[in-house]
This record gives C-alpha cells, sequence and structure tokens, in this order.
C-alpha cells in the first residue's frame, strides 16, 4: 500500500482497510428490480464482518420514503447545476443492519420509477452522478475507493479524473462493477455534454464514443482504475464480442484490470429452515418435509397434485437472452414426458402468450402466473423439483443459487455465473444438471437427465442434499474484492 494512503488511514484508526463507498441506482432490501439491489444490499454486510468500513449511496426512492422515511436523518443540503436546471440534492442518512446508507433526495427525479427509460432515465442518473461528487466533501466519511456499479454510476470515474482533477474527489480510487454488459447508458453526446458538461474531446473512440453513442459504460471502463465482473465465466466471455456488445476492445485494453467476482447470496434470508414465506420449513435433516410445499404448491397454482411427477419451476425475466426460445422449441416434447411446469415471470409479449397458451392446452399439468411476486417466487423455490435456467448469457445469476439452497436442482446451460455456480451431478461436486451449447434439444437432454435421477428416490434425496450444502454464502465473494481493494491502492 502506498505510503501516504498508509499514514492516512493510520490516522483514521483503520490500519490497512480502506473505506469503501458503493454507489448503484437500487439497493435491497430498500428498492429493488433486480440482482444489482441484491449484490449491494448484501456485499457491504460481509465487507463489515471483514472489519472494513463499507457504506452504500443510493437514490430516495419513493418507494423507500414510503416505508423508511421515520428511520432517516437529515445529513445535509445544496443545489447543483444540471444543463438549465438548478436542482435541490438533499443527503439522507440511514443505518439498517449496522450498514450506513446515503440517500439522494429530489423529488423530481425519484419521485415515482426507479428507471424511467429513455432519455429521462438519463437525465434521472446524470443527476445521481453530479449529486454523488458534490455530496462527498459534505459527508461524515471519507472512503478512500468510490466503488461504482453498472452504466447509472458509470459516469463517476470520467468525471473524478477530469472537471474534478486535483480535488478530494480525484484522490479516490474507483472500482466499476459490470453486472450487465448489454445495458450501457447510450445517449447522443449533445445530451450528455448538455446535461454533465463533459468537454467535446471526450467525445472520441478512445474515450466515450462508441457507435455514434455517448457510451457511459465505455467511458467507466476507460477511467476506471479497475473493473470487476459477477462471475470469472463472465469476466472472459466480456472479451468476446458475442457477448461484449461492442466493449470488447476497451476491456481487452485493460488486461488483468478486469476480473471476475461471483456475486453471493443472502443465506440467512434464503434459508428454508427459518423462512415463513413457505408452506412447510424443511433443512437437509427433514427433506421429507420439502413434499409438503410441492403439494401445496400445485393445488395453489391449480396443478394436479402428485409427488411422484417431476416439477419443474421457472422464475424469469420473460426475454430472448433468458433461453426462452429454447423452452419453446421443445415444450411439447417435454410435456410428453411425466413432467409438470410452474412458471412465474413477466416481459416480452410473445413469451407470455406463448405460456399462456401452454397453460391452455396442457390444463393441470402447466400452471403460468405473469407478473413480479415475490411470495410466490419462494414457493417455487421451495415447491419445485428441479429449476430450469436455459440462459444464452447469464453475468451472474441468483436465482439458481437461491433455488440449490432450497434443494431444488438446477438445470441450467455452461454460460456466465450458471456456469460457475452450479456443476453437473455425472461430474465432482455436482450440484444440479447443465448443457453447454446453446441448442434446444441438448437442454432437453439435461431434463430428461433430471427426469431420469427423480426416479431413483435415494439418489435424488442425496443431490438435494448435495446442492443445499453448496456454499453460495458472500465469504469468498468479500474476501475476493478485499483482494481487489488492496490491489487498486497499491497500483
Amino acid at each position: 500500500m502506498k505510503p501516504e494512503l498508509r499514514a492516512a488511514l493510520a490516522e483514521k484508526g483503520r490500519c490497512d482497510l480502506p473505506g469503501v463507498l458503493l454507489a448503484a441506482a437500487e439497493c435491497a432490501p430498500l428498492a429493488k428490480t433486480g440482482g444489482l439491489a441484491d449484490v449491494v444490499g448484501t456485499l457491504p454486510k460481509s465487507l463489515a464482518a471483514l472489519g472494513f468500513d463499507a457504506r452504500i449511496i443510493t437514490p430516495y426512492h419513493r418507494v423507500i420514503k414510503e416505508k423508511y422515511a421515520s428511520q432517516v436523518t437529515h445529513l445535509t443540503d445544496f443545489y447543483i447545476d444540471l444543463g438549465w436546471r438548478h436542482q435541490y440534492v438533499g443527503i439522507e442518512r440511514l443505518l439498517l443492519d449496522g450498514i450506513v446508507i446515503y440517500l439522494v433526495d429530489n423529488e423530481f427525479y425519484f419521485g415515482d420509477r426507479i428507471y424511467r427509460g429513455g432519455e429521462a432515465e438519463g437525465e434521472q442518473y446524470a443527476f445521481f452522478a453530479r449529486a454523488i461528487l458534490e455530496a462527498l466533501p459534505r459527508l461524515d466519511f471519507t472512503p478512500e475507493i468510490l466503488h461504482c456499479n453498472d452504466w447509472h454510476t458509470a459516469v463517476l470515474p470520467m468525471l473524478m479524473k477530469t472537471q474534478y482533477a486535483g480535488r478530494m474527489q480525484s484522490r479516490m480510487q474507483t472500482l466499476l462493477t459490470i453486472h450487465n454488459i448489454a445495458y450501457q447508458g447510450k445517449f447522443s453526446f449533445e445530451f450528455v455534454q448538455d446535461l454533465l458538461g463533459i468537454d467535446a474531446r471526450y467525445y472520441t473512440p478512445e474515450f466515450m464514443e462508441l457507435n455514434g453513442c455517448a457510451n457511459l459504460l465505455k467511458a467507466g471502463c476507460v477511467f476506471a482504475d479497475h473493473i470487476n465482473t459477477v462471475s470469472p465465466s463472465y469476466a472472459m466471455e466480456i472479451h468476446d464480442p458475442w457477448y461484449s456488445h461492442g466493449l470488447d476492445p476497451i476491456l481487452n485494453a485493460k488486461g488483468d484490470r478486469v476480473i471476475g467476482i461471483l456475486n453471493g447470496i443472502d443465506v440467512e434470508a434464503n434459508n428454508p429452515a427459518t423462512d415463513e414465506g413457505i408452506y412447510q420449513k424443511y433443512d437437509v435433516k427433514t427433506l421429507e418435509k420439502k413434499k409438503v410445499n410441492k403439494l401445496e404448491l400445485m393445488k395453489e397454482m391449480g396443478l394436479e397434485p402428485d409427488e411422484n411427477r417431476l416439477l419443474i419451476g421457472m422464475v424469469s425475466r420473460l426475454v430472448d437472452h433468458k433461453g426462452l426460445d429454447l423452452v419453446r422449441y421443445i415444450f411439447h416434447d417435454m410435456m410428453g414426458d411425466n413432467v409438470s411446469f410452474v412458471l412465474l415471470g413477466s416481459g416480452d409479449a410473445e413469451y407470455e402468450s406463448f405460456f399462456r397458451e401452454m397453460q391452455n392446452r396442457y390444463p393441470g399439468r402447466v400452471a403460468v402466473r405473469i407478473g413480479f411476486i415475490p411470495s410466490l417466487s419462494k414457493k417455487i423455490y421451495a415447491g419445485a423439483d428441479a429449476f430450469l435456467m436455459p440462459s444464452k448469457s447469464e453475468p451472474c445469476g441468483l436465482a439458481q443459487m437461491v433455488a440449490a439452497r432450497y434443494g431444488t436442482l438446477p438445470i441450467v446451460r455452461e454460460t456466465g455465473g450458471l456456469k460457475d455456480s452450479i456443476h453437473d451431478m455425472g461430474g465432482e461436486n455436482g450440484n444440479g444438471f447443465t448443457f453447454k451449447t446453446y441448442n434446444a434439444h441438448d437442454m432437453l437432454g439435461a431434463i430428461r437427465r433430471a427426469e431420469g435421477l427423480f426416479g431413483n428416490k435415494p439418489l435424488w434425496k442425496e443431490a438435494m442434499t448435495d446442492a443445499m450444502e453448496s456454499d453460495f454464502s458472500w465469504k469468498k465473494s468479500a474476501n475476493d474484492y478485499v483482494n481487489v481493494y488492496r490491489m487498486i491502492l497499491n497500483d
């Protein structure tokens, strides 16, 4: 570690553990639309257990205000300029589960949806980035590392090293975590320049221009001190043009400054032994109780109750990259077997329509709920026998880990975090069923291998135990992040 940093930390009484501030658009349990929120809400707890002062800064979304307003403390307020707007910034402080969370308040930007879409969303998070930078000197905490997440905060490293050069913000090191490279924050340069005052010399392929747009994620990749993704396999994949959505040249140029760290899950919140939201609690010693969850789920969903029929569950956004074209292609073949199917999700109209049609065609065998219903998702994790995740690409995925935690054996394609977390029952440390190529019949083969094992109850019970005993905690991942933080500070 640099001597000047070591001295600064010693003065703060923190030895060699730097302060870390995670910046993100959402954070569980405050506001959540996907896995990003789970990561941001859980990682700081694991870092804190290792002695780090790890804090979060996130928008004060209306959903947070409605639930936590009585628990926050007003820290400071000020105004910033964003284009022609002169906007209020309030910084509220919330202590939740021992973690300090700073909430950026502005009713205009965060008073309705978490993500507005299009240029409205671009303006939302341009405001958020500027508010963070101006808030940093005003906080009761000076981090050594600013940990940015996805395109909504990716412009921060660029602004810190350009507009804030020589100021305290520029002395912080930055880590950018790419949770899904498909979402990049692409806008016209005129739009971005108007909001953030970025110098035109940075609108080049060397910095933030890509395919005629100002690309905020690219800007973050160029200027961040280090980059990580949410699984080792995905970190390798995004160097390939098929996965990178145009960012492979800059990622290849970064070399060993791009690494993968597999996400974990909150193993306390996802525990069938203590989960009040499922029909019947159970653990590895009382696996016979799991069938109560299966039968009750089948009843609730209008399926024919049959504990000897393999019940396959899916909880997914209904979009193309989740592998739903594969499911559609072999669905009738699958239903020719002794299988029932339950799905929860929403998304593209063509997939919603297809699964509704399958429910009508196979009454009592197929059940579909369109929407996002967290309470039902837990019941599916606990009640299904197997969990299908045939993704075309999957940076990390958390659902397969949650399913395994509940003894519901994942059936996954070997890509991204699915490959890193689920290993085929035919090999060492098996905790599910996998297939390699993006092919419908290869997927069907994995499903049928699951059917075959399901027919052998003692072996299936052993497989459930292996899945439940897989370590998906944040412990290893948190240590990996610690190593990255130290690497950044030693550069």
